[in-house]
């Protein structure tokens, strides 16, 4: 555990202009979960009818609690939300998947031993036709660490295999920092990276303690539709042929060649590895593709600052979820999305009542409830990119994304560890509420990179997104990770998250507490959260100083 530099100027600054929080309403945020979680709403799939009835019922709150809009500009004033424009690709039909391993013909079903990604180059038609396949360790160029998987090899008409999480996962040391996933090892990461070597696709080999989730996850967030910003040269941004196969399939494969999976796996963890081509194995992918340009929408309301109004406090959350998709074992096609999102952006509305109902902070204080989270954080790389308020003047973005419904904690934690006297902030305020700060549990899963606030924090605003505590009041943090690990393996992303009769918003009551009271000595100070020294986001913050009196 890194040891935590404290500021307590800082701190002192901020606990004198804090507001009282008025109580929370947990009957209130419970019924905003179960509303958005509804079968009604049909998993809020952006671009779909659903999108049409979770944004309407999210300005309704917004007008009762008695907020302005805080959208885009209208002659008039400003809209409640702000458009994003975006590609959908979706498949059209089935997809043929099948691989050549030796004298081998092996007919994979699409969800099954391979999960393709409907192409987002603009083609309608994906068509691959035995293309060779080479492993690439870790898929991963990295200068600064001296690090290239790639060696020279030229990609072109060929197809990479490449491990998901990065070089130190599996022993915990070297190059990338440890246990703590980098950026290189985000799937993301990894598809940007097959566009750049100029290859027809990569496949990510999943495992689950690695990828940090089930492969029914994968298969649920990859077979149906996906989404991108629009591009005007895609092929820059994504090769065609993206997705996952199942780790057994990618080792049938390696055995094929005459390869053990097992020493391609340890020989990827050294900077010596080079790129292995699997004799005689190839690939053939047939899909059509619908892509269609959509609009869907960001929410954002606001309480204007009485004395600063310009400096923006913003709290984000995701109202999308994955909508209407493969059927679970139950046959449930709906994917709800109650802990992820319904919570966050529950909790989000209750404090957005807060503020509204008690008296007016110096600054503005906004609520930005973005879509396509689960298309790879899109709304909020649209507003990151372009920004209702300028980011130079946002003081801090407070993102709150699956809190957990499992009751009060000791303690409470954030996605990865942020190098940002803002984080300290949160660990002062939950301590004055009796809590203590746990380190992220599973830095391996590269939370950090995952949630709303990356898009903003890499532009340099600072930015934290809390998470619920594991050491539960009741039953310890033997009852919290017994909840984890039910949540990651039998509802993350499936049908199956949806709110039960054991829900408890007494935590996420107490959650909510703490959110307000950081925004509120936010929103009364003269305090600019900073990046600490070394921390790879403080230059770009940096550039705009001037700007922040």
């Amino acid at each position: 555990m890194k040891h935590l530099v404290f500021y307590a100027s800082a701190f002192a600054s901020l606990a004198t202009a804090a507001l009282a929080a008025p109580p929370l309403d947990g009957a209130r945020i419970l019924r905003d979960v179960k509303v958005l979680a509804s079968d009604e709403y049909e998993g809020r799939a952006p671009a779909s009818p659903a999108e049409i009835k979770t944004v309407s019922y999210l300005i309704a709150q917004m007008k009762a609690a008695g907020l302005a809009p805080a959208g885009e500009p209208l002659r008039t004033g400003r809209a409640w939300t702000q458009d994003v424009p975006l590609a959908r690709f979706a498949p059209k039909g089935p997809v043929s998947v099948m691989a050549m391993a030796g004298a081998q013909h092996l007919n994979w079903t699409q969800g099954e031993e391979i999960a393709v990604r409907a192409s987002q180059t603009g083609q309608t038609q994906l068509s691959v036709k035995d293309v060779p396949v080479v492993f690439l360790g870790y898929g991963v160029t990295a200068p600064e660490r001296g690090w290239d998987d790639f060696k020279g090899v030229d990609l072109k008409g060929k197809i990479g295999l490449v491990l998901v999480n990065d070089p130190d996962f599996e022993g915990g040391e070297g190059d990338f920092g440890g246990k703590a996933m980098t950026y290189y090892g985000r799937w993301t990461y990894k598809f940007e990276e097959a566009a750049r070597q100029g290859a027809v696709g990569f496949l990510v080999i999943h495992e689950t303690a690695p990828a940090s989730y089930g492969w029914a996850t994968v298969k649920n967030s990859n077979t149906g539709e996906v989404f991108d910003v629009i591009r005007d040269r895609p092929l820059e941004a994504h090769a065609p042929l993206e997705g996952w196969i199942q780790r057994d399939a990618a080792a049938a494969l390696a055995t094929a060649a005459g390869q053990d999976f097992e020493a391609l796996k340890a020989a990827a963890r050294t900077k010596a590895f080079r790129p292995v081509p699997l004799t005689g194995v190839t690939l053939s992918v047939e899909m059509a593709v619908d892509a269609q340009k959509v609009i869907s929408r960001n929410v954002m309301g606001t309480v204007r600052g009485s004395g600063r109004p310009d400096e923006q406090v913003i709290y984000t959350a995701h109202w999308d979820h994955l909508g209407v998709g493969l059927p679970d074992a139950k046959g449930d096609r709906i994917y709800n999305g109650a802990v992820d999102n319904g919570t966050g952006v529950a909790v989000l509305l209750e404090i957005a009542r807060a503020f509204a109902a008690g008296p007016k902070p110096q600054r503005s204080v906004s609520f930005l409830v973005v879509t396509a989270e689960e298309k790879g954080l899109l709304g909020s790389e649209y507003y990151a990119a372009k920004p209702i308020y300028p980011l130079a003047t946002t003081v801090g973005i407070l993102n709150m994304d699956a809190l957990s419904p499992t009751g009060k904690a000791r303690d409470f934690s954030t996605s990865g560890n942020a190098p940002l006297t803002l984080q300290d902030d949160l660990i002062a305020v939950g301590k004055a509420h009796g809590r203590t700060y746990s380190p992220d549990p599973r830095p391996e899963a590269g939370s950090f990179f995952r949630s709303d606030h990356f898009p903003l924090a890499k532009r340099g605003v600072p930015a934290i997104s809390f998470d619920s505590g594991e050491d539960l009041v009741a039953g310890g943090k033997a009852a919290g990770a017994a909840f984890s690990t039910t949540y990651t393996t039998e509802r993350y992303h499936q049908p199956s998250d949806q709110v039960t009769a054991d829900w408890n918003a007494e935590g996420l009551v107490a959650d909510g507490a703490m959110m307000f009271d950081l925004g509120a000595q936010l929103a009364n100070s003269r305090v600019w959260p900073e990046w600490k020294p070394g921390a790879e986001f403080k230059a770009e913050r940096d550039k705009t100083a001037a700007q922040r009196k």
